[in-house]
């Protein structure tokens, strides 16, 4: 697979994107553990074995004869689970340039059969035993390193033993069989094509200009054709063969495990791996801190403008000491206080730019390169380089005051203390990246108890001069630096032009600035306490209701599931259902109203007042309410109850935050067609409504004329008076927690007492028309999707809703088995059941695959097979079995989550019906059969009910190639570039 990630960069400081962007795909002899130890003691091959910070002795570190490493933590977060990973430290930069792609090839090749495991069977015994396929079964390839992953969803020693096996073959027992190395060709082809993007070649262009001597420009994960087509069974063995060394891998196993007996199973699995001599990484390049002075333009219509300033400089040993960590702390801060002035510019009723960021990243450890980059509206360079560029010569020349640096700090200490007191709590997943990070970033895992130690024994001798300097000694000086421009049109003047302008900027005049001083909280009075007109304890789950006189709702669960913290909800009556068709974009605005700030705070003075509390502002909407969520610590639950309560009594409305919604409007409009995906998104809901505009996108002027004053006539009544339900999870004390609400929101003037219907507003049509709608993208012309959506209903019957739920995962098995491997024909194809609970009788069932645009109409018979097979004969036991138990295992994990019981809490006073959906779940999805399934295909999936979106390169012939067979109608309609409906403000694929 493939995600995004970075060259490494120091720890611990600020840092920003432009070279963020790299592209990264995602029965054995025992041996003694004196054996174990004894090897580990005779080569130090940790990094706090050469460091004076302690290592955190939960974790326990060990290392067999052969020469791999592990490292197990036993954890209860969650309670009776485990995550495993293995880390072979081989990835693309270990590719010849015949190799090109040949790790992630090998990644994709772990799935296709080993000496004890047949080719499919992999994925197929991982899922009898709950891991779905992509939620806990994955793998990842990066520059440096692959990973393989698996989440067990119990702590069964059977399952321990599964994993580990199946671990094992992956290291040294696989097979490159020509026929599936063959057919997995097709899927990795398949997800390179997918990768080719605006995006995709935006970041070639720009590591070409900046590395042109460095080798990672030249081995993206991804590969190249050439490549990919010439791998065969032998080229890819003798590739594994030499990468997958003892040496090179390290087991990690978190979770509820005894350590001695993961340990024992460790040795017992991978002690007779036979050792061989690691392969020494290829040359990686250089990168040139005596490049500069050059120019680079990038034009795609997809691109927002963006000018990044660049210098490069030697690679500065960052070995993790406790004097390197107070140093990265001192950077960090820097780069901070810059980034806040960056962004206290933009906040401007007439900003400069949209956005600007500082800072330094490491560059594998061959180089680091400190970046200067600012994001303008269209048009816009010349003023935004000049601003950012005056931003970046005050801070270097003047320095910083003591209250930007306490402003840091505090939010520093913030982090370091909540960290602390959450230590005995933190998740699995937490304690694994700690451990990943000991082996690709040869980081110390210190306890949280013990770095906060050494923070607060630091903290009083941080000065501003002191972070100056240390700012100063790692970010390179930007003369005559490297400038890129990427955006939508050539700039005026050219390359000379950007270069003088730069040139200009750096001779103009700074002065000092004053910060400003910080205004005092102005919220913490909403008048007389609410009283308590209700409360009680729901019967099934413990959760506690209680109501105000004023008739707010609150829900509460009292867990130790995470220590220190509480996760708080919001639903505010109205949401998307204040939209009509007469006034579609009612609500359009709502994620904006945040930027607006308060009444009497901006959004930028709420920055500094809030500084060192762990309290957080947003709110968005869904289909019956507005909506925020939160995660605070119950010393800062109070003030993150006046903050929200303030932004519901007393909204801001201030132009800065218009603005930001209107600069993101040229953006997205401009991108909204760039890629299969996004047209898609941005026109299935015209097309499933016949053009409710409620469903479907505007024009981009109907969107730029919106503004705060319609917005406030819009919603300011459902803020005012709309009912409210609060949902609190986690550790606090009940009868605190209630008394914090009843002083605020609780203390709001009189609410309405429930949701209201809208009756009228709950009126959804899907279209009668059974056509094959053809949607244009301007991305890649090779790329295509193919989309199925059936009617269905809507999610009133939870039993019915549990079966199609069924149906959605078995047809996942059957598209993976039948599209991706099979045929190679889709990387990730899917299917989807949508039932509202907000539009009566309305619902959806859809399957979805990405292919190459030549391949429409094979993938859409493909996709008919499947389908008709479905609903001609009961699938069997086994395939039932596997749909089935990573459901099981989702739902009896649900609640060892805080966040598992606030989808339950959150609305348990208007929608209690959730509870007694979750108790019987279990029990209704066992009972679900073969026939069931079988029925449900026949009643909702017949081939000549659905409607089918094709999505097609423009200015390809929808009749190229005409699509045939039962999914295919005669009567086709076209979709024009800018219709459908994904506004800036929300985002609508419904």
């Amino acid at each position: 697979m493939q995600k995004l990630s970075r060259p490494r960069a120091s720890q611990g400081r600020g840092w920003i994107g432009l070279i963020a962007a790299a592209l990264v795909l995602a029965g054995c002899a025992a041996v003694p553990r004196a054996a174990v130890s004894s090897a580990a003691a005779a080569e130090p091959v940790w990094p706090f074995l050469a460091s004076d910070l302690p290592a955190d002795p939960a974790f326990r570190f060990g290392r067999l004869p052969n020469g791999m490493r592990y490292i197990i933590r036993k954890n209860q977060r969650p309670e009776g689970t485990a995550l495993v990973r293995i880390d072979i430290q081989a990835g693309s930069l270990d590719e010849r340039a015949d190799e090109r792609g040949f790790a992630h090839f090998v990644e994709h090749m772990a799935f296709n059969g080993s000496t004890n495991v047949p080719e499919g069977e992999m994925v197929q015994l991982l899922e009898r035993n709950g891991l779905a396929f992509g939620a806990d079964t994955n793998a990842s390839t990066g520059f440096e390193q692959t990973q393989y992953k698996l989440d067990l969803p119990r702590n069964d020693p059977k399952l321990l033993d599964t994993a580990l096996m199946l671990m094992r073959e992956t290291v040294s027992e696989l097979k490159f069989d020509d026929d599936a190395v063959s057919r997995e060709r097709g899927v990795v082809l398949s997800e390179l094509r997918d990768s080719v993007t605006f995006a995709r070649r935006n970041l070639e262009d720009q590591l070409a200009f900046l590395y042109p001597d460095a080798t990672y420009p030249n081995r993206l994960p991804i590969g190249v054709p050439e490549t990919l087509n010439a791998a065969t069974g032998a080229s890819l063995r003798a590739f594994w063969e030499r990468e997958y060394t003892p040496a090179d891998t390290t087991l990690v196993v978190v979770g509820d495990f005894d350590p001695e007996l993961v340990e024992q199973k460790i040795v017992a699995e991978f002690g007779d791996w036979a050792g061989r001599a690691p392969t020494p990484r290829l040359d990686q390049g250089t990168v040139k801190p005596k490049q500069k002075a050059a120019t680079d333009v990038f034009i795609d219509p997809a691109l927002s403008e963006r000018v990044t300033v660049s210098r490069h400089g030697k690679w500065q040993d960052d070995t993790d000491t406790a004097a390197r960590r107070r140093v990265n702390l001192l950077r960090e801060i820097g780069y901070g206080i810059v980034n806040r002035r960056l962004q206290r510019v933009a906040r401007q009723v007439d900003p400069p730019f949209r956005g600007a960021g500082f800072g330094t990243s490491e560059v594998f450890e061959i180089g680091r390169t400190t970046n200067l980059i600012v994001e303008v509206v269209d048009g816009q360079w010349r003023r935004g380089l000049e601003a950012v560029a005056q931003e970046y010569r005050r801070a270097l020349t003047f320095g910083f005051t003591p209250a930007e640096v306490a402003e840091q700090i505090a939010n520093q200490r913030a982090a370091q203390v909540n960290a602390a007191r959450a230590a005995e709590t933190r998740s699995n997943a937490a304690l694994v990246e700690l451990a990943l990070a000991v082996v690709d970033d040869e980081r110390v895992p210190t306890t949280p108890q013990s770095s906060l130690e050494r923070f607060e024994a630091f903290a009083p001798s941080i000065t501003p001069a002191r972070v100056l300097a240390a700012l100063r000694d790692e970010a390179v000086p930007l003369d005559k630096p490297l400038i890129r421009l990427q955006g939508r049109t050539p700039p005026e003047g050219g390359e000379a032009a950007i270069r003088e302008a730069w040139n200009a900027a750096m001779r103009q005049d700074i002065a000092r600035v004053d910060a400003g001083a910080d205004a005092a909280w102005a919220y913490s009075d909403f008048g007389p306490a609410g009283t308590v007109v209700s409360d009680g304890v729901d019967p099934v789950l413990g959760i506690r209701t209680v109501r105000f006189a004023n008739g707010v709702m609150l829900n509460l669960k009292r867990t130790t599931l995470e220590q220190d913290r509480v996760q708080l909800s919001l639903a505010i009556d109205g949401g998307d259902l204040l939209d009509t068709r007469a006034n579609p974009y009612a609500t359009e605005m709502t994620p904006f109203l945040i930027q607006g700030g308060l009444g009497k705070h901006s959004q930028d003075e709420l920055q500094s007042i809030l500084a060192g509390r762990t309290v957080s502002g947003n709110l968005g909407t869904n289909d019956d309410s507005f909506v925020a969520r939160a995660t605070t610590t119950p010393a800062d639950l109070e003030l993150q109850l006046q903050l929200l309560a303030a932004f519901i009594s007393d909204p801001g409305y201030r132009p800065e935050g218009e603005l930001q919604y209107k600069l993101n409007i040229a953006n997205f409009f401009a991108r909204a067609f760039a890629t299969p995906g996004s047209a898609l998104s941005n026109s299935q809901g015209k097309v499933l409504s016949d053009g409710d505009p409620r469903f479907t996108l505007g024009r981009a002027d109907e969107y730029q004329g919106l503004g705060f004053a319609k917005l406030r006539q819009d919603i300011g009544d459902r803020l005012a008076r709309g009912a409210i339900e609060i949902g609190l999870v986690g550790a606090f004390e009940e009868e605190a927690a209630i008394a914090l609400v009843a002083k605020t929101f609780g203390a709001l003037p009189s609410r309405e007492a429930e949701f209201r219907d809208y009756a009228d507003s709950r009126k959804r049509g899907f279209t009668d028309k059974r056509t094959v709608s053809v949607v244009r993208h301007t991305g890649d012309p090779s790329q295509a999707i193919v989309r199925v959506v059936w009617p269905t209903r809507d999610d009133s019957d939870p039993v019915e809703a549990m079966q199609l739920e069924l149906l959605e995962r078995v047809l996942r098995l059957e598209l993976t088995d039948g599209l991706r491997e099979k045929l190679g024909k889709s990387y990730s194809p899917s299917a989807s059941s949508a039932l509202s609970r907000a539009y009566p009788g309305y619902g959806t069932f859809s399957i979805t695959a990405s292919v190459e645009a030549a391949e429409v109409a094979a993938t859409r018979q493909a996709i008919a097979a499947i389908v008709r097979e479905l609903r001609d004969k009961p699938i069997g036991d086994d395939q039932l079995a596997r749909a089935k138990a990573p459901l099981i295992e989702e739902y009896a994990n649900l609640l060892k989550r805080n966040a598992g019981w606030l989808a339950l809490v959150d609305r348990a006073q208007s929608e209690p019906e959730r509870i007694d959906r979750f108790a019987k779940a279990s029990d209704r999805i066992r009972a679900v059969s073969a026939r069931d399934i079988q029925a449900l295909a026949r009643r909702y999936l017949a081939l000549d009910k659905a409607v089918s979106l094709i999505v097609l390169p423009e200015g390809k012939s929808a009749r190229a190639r005409k699509p045939t067979g039962p999914l295919h109608l005669p009567q086709v309609s076209g979709i024009g570039i800018g219709a459908g409906k994904s506004p800036p403000g929300k985002g609508r694929s419904r």
